[in-house]
């Protein structure tokens, strides 16, 4: 008697090794999607404390003028600082640093989107995410009009003044 295994035998697991990397396969692209969401929240908190810190210094209290800094922040780590211009490739000794690298969106191609009205300390910065399923997430995105399919087929967060 030969001992081994049959060909209807390898198959079988041949096949449920298949349908296990099928249904874990999606489950671990849904994880980086995460990720990265998470990093872009991360980076929308850090920029709302660097704000906060730029209105105390300012006299009267404001956030930071779009039509100086860009509605459309910086993506290659630059320094936001007290002296114009605000946001710098490197910080200057004698400057207020705020942020000494700006973040940088962890996908190529995105943008965080910065909106403010002078004088009526509201403000909104907003990034797409992949997730459509983030409960964080809002589906209306109009402050994040950079990315037109922000709106569409995704969802966006928005973090204001606290």
């Amino acid at each position: 008697m030969k001992k081994g295994f049959t060909l209807i035998e390898l198959l079988i697991v041949i096949a449920i090794i298949g349908m296990l990397s099928a249904m874990l396969v999606p489950n671990f692209m849904g994880a980086r999607e995460r990720a990265r969401d998470t990093q872009r929240k991360s980076d929308l908190k850090q920029i709302q404390k660097a704000f906060e810190m730029y209105k105390q210094d300012q006299t009267p209290e404001d956030y930071p003028d779009p039509t100086v800094i860009g509605s459309t922040l910086p993506t290659d780590g630059y320094c936001f600082n007290s002296t114009s211009p605000y946001l710098k490739s490197s910080c200057a000794s004698g400057d207020t640093i705020y942020m000494s690298k700006f973040p940088i969106p962890p996908s190529s191609g995105e943008y965080y989107t910065y909106t403010h009205t002078t004088g009526t300390l509201i403000y909104t910065v907003c990034a797409c995410l992949e997730n459509k399923a983030d409960p964080d997430g809002s589906s209306t995105c109009t402050a994040c009009s950079y990315d037109s399919g922000c709106s569409t087929s995704k969802k966006c967060y928005i973090v204001t003044q606290p």
